[in-house]
Formats: C-alpha cells, sequence, structure tokens
C-alpha cells in the first residue's frame, strides 16, 4: 500500500488524474473503475481539462461505475448514472457503448441476474485496470457498509442510517434516499490490477487511519485494501490526521525511484499493459505535471 499525503485536495486530484491519464497513455483500451461523491469530481474536472488541452483519449477506454441507487431511473437528478454523464462522460470524447454503469431499476428476482451479467461484463472486458475509490465515514467502499463479506460481488444492499444521512445532501429530503442499492462487491473490487482510493477531510480521517493501519475486518471494509498489491491511497492534511506513521509516508514517497514515482501512474512490474505507448508531448508533459496547470 502507497500512502500520499498532498498539501490540498486539488493537488491530490491533479496526482489521481496524472496516474489515470498515463495509464491510458499507455494501454489506450483500459477499462477503468468509476466512483461517483464528492472525492473524485476534481479528479474528473483535471482529466475533462486534459482531454480538452492536452488531447487526452477516451475513445478507447471501457469504463464501470462501483453502484447505483435502487430505484432512480438514469435521468433522476440524483441517480449515480446522471452524476457521470454530467461531470464526466459528457465532456470527454468517451464512447456510450463502453461505458456501464449498475442499474437502478432492475427489482426483484431481476436483481441477481442482472448483477450476475454485471460481472460478467466485466471479465469480457478483461477485468479492471484502475479501480477509482472514495471511502465512508464508517470505512465502507462502493456501498459495502460494515460487515460485508470481503469476498463479496456485485449485489444488491441494504444501507445504514448512516450512509442515508451522509448522503442526504443529494437529495431535497433524507426521506428521499433510496434504502437500497446495488454495487460491486468487496471481492470485484479486489480483483482490479490497481487501486487508487482517495479521501479529504477530517470526516474521513478516523476511517482513513483504520483503513491504512488498522486491523483487516469486515467491520471496516475499506481495511482489505492493505491486502492489494497495487493500492494507492491519496490524502489531503486532513484526511490523513489519524495516521501514526505519516512522516514514513512521506518520507518513502519523497525517496521512490524516478520511474516507480506514483506520479507517473508508473507499476513495479508494468502490469498496466505491454509496451509504453508515447503520448503527444503536450499530453506528456501534463502526466508528469511539468505543463501548464500542472504546478503544485
Amino acid at each position: 500500500m502507497e500512502v500520499a499525503i498532498h498539501a490540498s485536495e486539488a493537488e491530490a486530484c491533479r496526482d489521481a488524474a496524472r496516474q489515470i491519464a498515463a495509464l491510458i497513455c499507455r494501454k489506450p483500451d483500459a477499462v477503468l473503475g468509476l466512483a461517483t461523491g464528492r472525492s473524485p469530481l476534481g479528479v474528473y474536472a483535471e482529466l475533462i481539462r486534459m482531454h480538452r488541452n492536452d488531447g487526452l483519449d477516451f475513445s478507447r477506454a471501457t469504463t464501470f461505475n462501483l453502484d447505483e441507487y435502487v430505484g432512480l431511473r438514469p435521468s433522476h437528478p440524483s441517480s449515480y448514472n446522471h452524476f457521470m454523464w454530467t461531470n464526466f462522460f459528457d465532456h470527454i470524447n468517451v464512447n456510450p457503448a463502453r461505458v456501464f454503469l449498475p442499474s437502478g431499476t432492475v427489482e426483484g428476482r431481476d436483481v441477481e441476474g442482472f448483477c450476475q451479467r454485471y460481472e460478467a461484463e466485466i471479465a469480457r472486458a478483461g477485468g479492471i485496470d484502475m479501480q477509482i475509490l472514495g471511502i465512508g465515514s464508517d470505512g465502507h467502499i462502493g456501498f459495502n457498509e460494515p460487515g460485508s463479506s470481503l469476498a463479496s460481488r456485485t449485489r444488491i444492499k441494504t444501507l445504514t442510517a448512516r450512509t442515508r444521512q451522509d448522503n442526504a445532501p443529494y437529495f431535497q429530503t433524507i426521506e428521499e434516499v433510496p434504502y437500497h442499492v446495488i454495487t460491486m462487491g468487496v471481492g470485484t473490487i479486489m480483483d482490479a490490477r490497481s487501486v487508487l482510493l482517495m479521501a479529504f477531510g477530517t470526516s474521513k480521517a478516523k476511517a482513513v487511519g483504520g483503513c491504512v493501519e488498522g486491523a483487516i475486518s469486515a467491520a471496516l471494509p475499506a481495511s482489505i485494501l492493505q491486502m492489494h498489491p497495487r493500492a494507492i491511497i491519496l490524502l489531503d492534511e486532513d484526511s490523513a490526521d489519524c495516521l501514526s506513521r505519516k512522516d514514513y509516508y512521506r518520507w518513502v514517497l519523497d525517496h521512490k525511484p524516478a520511474w516507480q514515482h506514483s506520479s507517473l501512474g508508473r507499476s513495479r512490474s508494468g502490469e498496466d499493459g505491454p509496451s509504453a505507448i508515447p503520448a503527444p508531448e503536450r499530453l506528456r508533459k501534463a502526466v508528469d505535471g511539468s505543463g501548464t496547470g500542472n504546478t503544485d
């Protein structure tokens, strides 16, 4: 597990965006696992900027979203389908046929079959190359609430009262927040070849502490990421407040060899794809942080 503590949320989002862009440069047909909520908004904004200004090409990429509320149509302003098109997909050249999101309109016995088909689509695409995650204040990832099986697959879940309260600002009233969701499972997430988890603000500090330094337990699902061979945790100062080894994480990141440094998005063993695909010079500068608008 690599922990990168940044001076600000904006700096961490630029780091995440550069890692995603570097993956797409190396592997244009990369498969991305995407998240919703506040944490990835800055990442999507930076990726949109890189697409418009630097030529970042999403035309061959495939995307799978983590989750969706049950009972909300794609056009519902609080659905995650609506969130993704409004905040990301409508602003890049992604092929709609390569965009996959859980359905919020499946019901009853159709739910299990849909979840099985969603898993099959991920497998058919070759698996997820990079999964983007946030973390709930109770340590959930996706909508895998505390107590979720650490081997779980895509399925329907019931939200806790705490999660419904946390998500109430995205609805007019808390009564409108659905009780059920379809979510990728913890096992599905762990199958991704790399994971980028982002957390910002003091409200996430306790969950981050448990995720990075606590015991691995279904009581805090994000803690399983300690077992992932390529998990990167991107934080701001506030969300890192409960970590006891902050100085160590900073020292390790500062002393990585240049070829391994996380801001370049390079893996230790090159598992993100075959031989590197050269990017245009402007995009290369955007990826390595030396281009306009990427100074930290």
